[in-house]
Formats: structure tokens, C-alpha cells, sequence
């Protein structure tokens, strides 16, 4: 029999208010083992919030806007209601939730299900799947009413689960890494083979169905598949260079960190496709790069990392912002290409003709890179267990506009999505906070036209729920004003005298001078002096700072103050 959606939106609904992780995992898989392999594919994705995998060509391509205007047009929520809602717990699902169970929903659902079947997953997937297919004139019409059509069969509990897979914000603490582990535990086969599997084909569902169908074998027969971008490696921040050279055991691999797009280049023959750090696909905005890989490669197959960099007229780095106008005008490319030129500098290698490294050292790596990279530059580096040598490589990469150095563990293997001490970032400025924006006020004087004094919020890691932390207004040139409004707008909840709540989407990165106790803000802290440094284009709302990293910053910054203190009272003794 087929598995209802309903069953699905129960499981999520169950496993978001447990917070031990073996609970969770047991209980996800108990369901998928129990479901047909024409459904483990479909469920899998849905629970985990994913309809489709990164490297598919389906896109939804359904704006918030057009959620919040079909929930007001089945609900007849007005918009002090839909801002109500969403002030509780800025939970897009939740919301929808609570305004169709107010507005009677529960009863005409009821009175629809008597005379027709419960929708089944399947059903709801090919809805989905229908939507993403639609193209050209009058798209925008026809998802709208595919969408309308879906909600209006649903109860408030599936609907909930709906919009929150459209949007991708599930927020149940379920993510693929569990998923996963329900796999393995569901079908009895090694985690690392899941997870390996996973990595190689990008799909985790297709992962499930073989898995249930042929086990082992079929896992371990699963080969590399190109052109579906694998989850980058991730690195931590720490102060100083020795901080770095301690916790790599004395010595390690410093690299200039780059204030560029960080890629990630698969290659099949003269095939190129380019990946972004969020996994989207930008080789038509980077045409010069496709052309110097295919041609200087020194392999047929390959997949590389790298940071693409804008080049100023005197030849040095710009600011990532500059880069930024590649992938935001389309239309204008050839022009911007002059306007602003890019180049590439590589930084690993993660698999050349048929061989995957990712379970090689860092140094193995890197020597292999050397040896396909031909003409395409290779990031400066420096391997050294000297901390003097080191800081004069750090001012170098500053004198030469860069942000700062990398600093890699030798032995160190490539962990997708980890974030870990093998990699450490070490920057001039150790006070910045990656922060999304909830909220903005319409300025004023010179800024009245745009949205311009900013609520800068860090996410809570157990709930998902962004609070408040600070404002700001400076930092942005009048361009990225007028960018960020048109971008704020799109995303609007509600209206409330000069502020407009808005999605938590955009991501900036924010300098202060300090972090303090305030009660002026639910978070209980507020940032002093803050000022926007860039905007993340590259960075999602799930992966801005947390409260947590907030704390630690805030408690940090005494013992910093103590250390300087007590050397101050040497001086005079």
C-alpha cells in the first residue's frame, strides 16, 4: 500500500520535538524500511528537505512571495496575521500551520479526504516534480496554481511540511549525515559505504534504493559520477599563527586565503562544469575559467577546488564584491567580464581519472595537483613549523590585497561538509560575525528611499530560530543599498511603521568593536559598533553564526582583556 504524506509530515513533526540523535535515526529508520523502493527514493528526500538532488536541472523557482500570497488567498490571513505568526517562531511551516487550523482548514480537509484518498507521497513528489518543469511564458502562473491546488488538499499538518520543503527549511535536526545513519542502521550496511556512496553520486535517495534493493554489493559497486558538486570542507578560525601551528602539532601547510569565489571544477574530457561553495552551478558566468581548465589540465577526468579572484587594472585582487557582479547580471555578462576580469588559483584535488582522494593526505594532494595543474596558478604557499616565517607569509598575503592565510594539517584527508580543525582560517580581523538579516527600517535624509538600518541576527543551532544581536547601517556603498532593498522586498513578511520584517535569507558579514549583555534584545546580547563588511552571496541562513559562537565570543573577549591587563601591570612593576 502506499505511504500517505500525512505518515511523512508525522515522522518530521515527532523527531523535530526529540533531541536525542539514536531516537531520531531509529525512528526514520524504522518508516523507510518499511515503504515500497518506489517510494524509499521519494521519502528520503522529502524528510530531509531535498525533493531534488543538488546537480538535478529541476528548480521549483518558487519565491517566498508566492508562498505568502497563496497562504493569505487560502487562509484569507490578512497581513497582520501573517506577521503575527511568523514573529512566534519565524517558522515559514509553522505558520502556515496555525493560520489554516484558525481560518477552518482542519474541517474542509476533513470533508475533502471523505470523498477522495489521502494524498501519498508519490503524489505530492509529482506535483513538486510537475512545478520544477514548467518553463517559459507564463510559468510563474501555472506553478502558482499547481501549488494552490496541492495546499488546498491538505491538512494544516502536511501543508506545514510542504512549504517547508519548498523552502528547504525543515528544522527538525534531521540532516542528511543522520539520514544516513538511518540507511546504514535501516538496510544493514556500513555507514562509511553510505556515506561514501552518497558522496559520489550526490543522491542520497538513489543511495536508499540501492541500498534496499541490492545492499552491500550494490553500494560498493557505486563509482564516481561527475558533475554533481561534492559538499566542500570547511575550516575554523583561530587568532594567531601559533594557535594554528599548536594544534596542528608544530607544523603545517599555510595558503594565501583568497577574497574571492571558492569553486570547485569537474572536467570530463572538454567537458567543464563549475560549482559554487552552496553547490550551484555558475560556469556560465565564469566562460575565461571553462576555457583555461580545458585546455591547461593535464587530465581527462578531474575534479579540483579553487577561488576565483577579480583582478583590478594594477593587477592586484579586488574585493569579492567586484566578482560578485558576475553572477548577478546575467544579461550584461560580456560587458562585466571586461569591465572586471577573474582568475583562478587551484587549492586541492579531490579525484583525477578514475581515482578518488579524498582519503589521501593533504600533502599526497597537493602533489598530484602539481602535477595536472599545467599553466593554471596554484595557490601561494608556505610549509613551515616557524612561527616568525609564517607571519612574515601572513603580511605578505595582506600586502598583496589578500585576506589573510589558511593554515592545512599535512596528513589531513578531505572530510565533505565537516567543519574541523584540519583547516584553520587566520584573518587580520578576529571580530566579525556571519549574520542574517531579519529586519530593516526605510532610511532617511539621502537613504530615504531605501531599506537601509539593518537587524543583524544569529541563529539558535537547536531551534533554528534567529534573534536579533544588533543594527546597523553603515558599511554598504548606495549601490548595495539600493541591491539589498529590491532583494529585501522580495522577501517581506509584514510592515510595521519604517520596519519591514522580512525572511532570514540574506547573509552578511558584520565587524564590531565588542560584544555585550543587553536586555534590549531577546538574545540577551547586543554588538557595539557593528558595521557590514560584505554581503555572503556565497554563505546560506543555516550557515551564518550561531548564538552559540556568539557566547563563546563574549566570554572570549574577558580573558582577552584580563591577558592585556595583567601585562600592562608588568610594564609598571
Amino acid at each position: 500500500m502506499a505511504a500517505k504524506f500525512i505518515e511523512i509530515a508525522e515522522l518530521c513533526d515527532k523527531i523535530a520535538k526529540i533531541n536525542e540523535r539514536n531516537v531520531k535515526i531509529s525512528l526514520v529508520s524504522n518508516f523507510i524500511k518499511e515503504i515500497s523502493p518506489d517510494e524509499v527514493d521519494i521519502a528520503v528526500r522529502l524528510i530531509i528537505g531535498k525533493i531534488f538532488p543538488e546537480w538535478s536541472d529541476y528548480r521549483l523557482e518558487i519565491s517566498w512571495s508566492t508562498i505568502i500570497k497563496l497562504i493569505k488567498r487560502i487562509t484569507k490571513a490578512t497581513n497582520k496575521d501573517i506577521l503575527e505568526e511568523f514573529s512566534k517562531t519565524g517558522d515559514p511551516g509553522e505558520m502556515t500551520q496555525v493560520l489554516m487550523e484558525k481560518k477552518g482548514i482542519i474541517k474542509q480537509a476533513t470533508l475533502m479526504t471523505l470523498s477522495q484518498p489521502e494524498l501519498t507521497i508519490i503524489d505530492v513528489y509529482r506535483t513538486l516534480e510537475k512545478i520544477a518543469r514548467i518553463k517559459g511564458e507564463g510559468s510563474r502562473e501555472r506553478k502558482e496554481i499547481l501549488l494552490e491546488n496541492l495546499l488546498r488538499l491538505t491538512k494544516p499538518l502536511e501543508a506545514k511540511y510542504i512549504v517547508k520543503v519548498i523552502l528547504g527549511e525543515m528544522r527538525h535536526g534531521f540532516n542528511e549525515g543522520l539520514m544516513e545513519e538511518a540507511i546504514a542502521k535501516a538496510f544493514r550496511v556500513p555507514i562509511d559505504l553510505v556515506r561514501k556512496a552518497n558522496m559520489m553520486i550526490g543522491d542520497i535517495g538513489e543511495v536508499a534504493r540501492i541500498a534496499l534493493l541490492k545492499g552491500y554489493e550494490g553500494l560498493k559497486k557505486i563509482k564516481m559520477r561527475l558533475f554533481h558538486p561534492i559538499k566542500p570542507m570547511l575550516a575554523q578560525q583561530v587568532e594567531n599563527i601559533f594557535e594554528a601551528l599548536k594544534e596542528h602539532g608544530g607544523k603545517s601547510a599555510f595558503e594565501f586565503k583568497l577574497d574571492g569565489v571558492r569553486v570547485q571544477i569537474h572536467k570530463k574530457d572538454s567537458k567543464v562544469r563549475i560549482f559554487s561553495r552552496r553547490l550551484t552551478d555558475i560556469t556560465e558566468s565564469l566562460p575565461e575559467i571553462v576555457d583555461l581548465v580545458r585546455k591547461e589540465i593535464i587530465a581527462d577526468e578531474v575534479i579540483v577546488e579553487g577561488e576565483v579572484i577579480a583582478i583590478g587594472k594594477d593587477k592586484r585582487p579586488l574585493p569579492f564584491q567586484y566578482l560578485m557582479r558576475r553572477f548577478k547580471r546575467a544579461r550584461n555578462l560580456s560587458k562585466v567580464i571586461k569591465e572586471i576580469p577573474a582568475d583562478l588559483y587551484l587549492f586541492d584535488c579531490l579525484y583525477v581519472d578514475g581515482e578518488l582522494l579524498i582519503d589521501s593526505k593533504y600533502v599526497d594532494r597537493w602533489n598530484i595537483l602539481e602535477k595536472i595543474h599545467g599553466r593554471i596558478k596554484l595557490v601561494p604557499r608556505s610549509i613551515t613549523s616557524d612561527p616568525n616565517e609564517a607571519q612574515k607569509f601572513f603580511d605578505l598575503a595582506r600586502k598583496e590585497g589578500h585576506e589573510g592565510l589558511m593554515a592545512k594539517k599535512l596528513d589531513s584527508e578531505y572530510t565533505p561538509g565537516n567543519r574541523g580543525k584540519k583547516w584553520l582560517k587566520i584573518k587580520l580581523i578576529l571580530s566579525t560575525l556571519d549574520l542574517v538579516i531579519v529586519a530593516a527600517d526605510w532610511g532617511y535624509g539621502r537613504r530615504k528611499n531605501w531599506l537601509s538600518d539593518y537587524y543583524l541576527a544569529a541563529r539558535d543551532e537547536k531551534t533554528g530560530k534567529f534573534y536579533v544581536i544588533g543594527k546597523t547601517f553603515k558599511g554598504l556603498t548606495d549601490e548595495e543599498f539600493e541591491e539589498i532593498t529590491q532583494r529585501l522586498l522580495k522577501l517581506k513578511i509584514g510592515e510595521k511603521g519604517r520596519t519591514v520584517y522580512v525572511k532570514p535569507e540574506i547573509v552578511v558579514e558584520v565587524s564590531f568593536d565588542e560584544i555585550q549583555k543587553s536586555p534590549k534584545y531577546e538574545s540577551g546580547y547586543a554588538l557595539r559598533f557593528a558595521r557590514i563588511i560584505k554581503i555572503r552571496y556565497d554563505k546560506s541562513p543555516e550557515e551564518a553564526d550561531t548564538l552559540n559562537t556568539v557566547r563563546e565570543l563574549y566570554e572570549k573577549q574577558f580573558k582577552v582583556k584580563a591577558k592585556n591587563n595583567l601585562l600592562n601591570l608588568s610594564r609598571y612593576n
